[in-house]
């Protein structure tokens, strides 16, 4: 295994992803820096918590045919220390991929740890998370994808399901079942309840209304954390040049706000348009795109209530609010909502009362290094 640490490891840790999907239509390539960005320990706060290594896999002729890296996330907690490994590529070969979890899990054990979660992200859960196993189409932005071949390779080694991550889509011009208008009457006739698109000009605003919703409906809750107003802010000004005010709603009642329903055009729509490069000529290409190019999918990133209101009707009232000004608008022809993991079956019901479909899979595996140990699945949350 050749670790990665000088600019042309790193560009041959890219050219291997280049390499095996060279004839996959589906695939997407992702950028460049975002993929850089994961390694950078002045662009990942998790290097603050943890480590990360990543290597090549070379063959006999010098040719990198795999590649994977693995990390320690300090702050992860689970029943066992857990590490993690991502960033998996690798040419259909069981030996192949083998010697590259053998080199993780040593890597992992000389660190502490006791099994390994994968394909994983070295950050948050949003990005770079699980492997597909259903719907072999082309990925969200930030979103893995992978062959086929890779379900085998990972569970012949002996990794096992850890959880499911549903995606569930629909046609933006689909009539919403009945019960939602119902529910969304009963809301609207209380004054006291208000809908609103998100403003580009009252960013702090909504960044603060958002931290305040999701701390109320999440930290706490099956392991979740706060967010600082502050982290908020900064993940809102990355997105405001791309964000779609008519496609992000909050509902207040009596000022307060008590849901959200944050969504973004999908990127990856603008960003298969430029293989992989993010310098000046591309971000100009990119803002053409934006203006005179088509994006026909948007994409579900958050939706919270906070606990005194979930329940209620308040789901539906913000789907019916934002339906109202979507649907009229014909900009968008799909939606298509960021996975739930299967472990959390309220959020399921919800997707799936708005008559949607599943539209894809990943899997997160897990690895016991202890084989007699007993394998658990995740928690369920109530």
């Amino acid at each position: 295994m050749h670790e990665v640490k000088t600019g042309d490891d790193q560009q041959r840790f890219l050219q291997v992803a280049v390499d095996i999907y060279k004839d996959d239509s589906n695939w997407i390539r992702p950028l460049d820096k975002d993929v850089e960005e994961v390694f950078d320990p002045a662009k990942n706060k998790f290097f603050k918590r943890g480590e990360c290594t990543r290597w090549l896999l070379i063959n006999d002729s010098g040719k990198a045919i795999g590649r994977v890296a693995a990390f320690v996330n300090r702050t992860y907690r689970q029943e066992q220390p857990t590490g993690g490994i991502g960033f998996f590529e690798c040419v259909n070969d069981m030996a192949a991929a083998s010697f590259m979890f053998d080199h993780c899990r040593d890597w992992l054990a000389a660190r502490g740890m006791e099994a390994m979660d994968g394909p994983v992200n070295f950050g948050e859960r949003d990005k770079w998370w699980g492997l597909v196993v259903e719907g072999y189409y082309s990925p969200l932005y930030g979103m893995n994808y992978n062959p086929p071949y890779y379900v085998a390779l990972l569970e012949q080694y002996g990794f096992r399901t850890y959880f499911n991550q549903i995606c569930f889509a629909m046609k933006v011009k689909q009539q919403l079942d009945e019960k939602f208008y119902k529910r969304h009457a009963a809301i609207a006739a209380d004054p006291n309840y208000r809908a609103v698109m998100i403003k580009k000009s009252q960013i702090p605003k909504f960044a603060k209304d958002f931290a305040y919703v999701y701390n109320k409906a999440w930290a706490g809750h099956g392991g979740g954390k706060s967010l600082e107003e502050k982290q908020v802010l900064k993940m809102f000004a990355t997105m405001k040049p791309v964000m779609d005010e008519h496609i992000t709603w909050f509902v207040y009642y009596k000022e307060e706000p008590i849901a959200m329903w944050v969504n973004l055009p999908d990127l990856n729509q603008y960003f298969k348009h430029l293989n992989g490069s993010f310098g000046l000529l591309d971000k100009v290409r990119f803002f053409l795109l934006q203006k005179f190019g088509k994006c026909s999918r948007f994409v579900g990133l958050v939706f919270g209530i906070i606990p005194e209101f979930q329940g209620k009707g308040v789901d539906a009232y913000v789907i019916v609010e934002g339906a109202k000004v979507i649907q009229p608008m014909a900009k968008y022809e799909d939606y298509e909502m960021q996975w739930i993991g299967d472990f959390n079956p309220k959020m399921i019901n919800i997707a799936e009362s708005l008559g949607t479909h599943r539209s894809r899979t990943l899997r997160t595996y897990r690895f016991l290094f202890d084989r007699t140990k007993q394998f658990k699945r995740h928690p369920m949350l109530s």
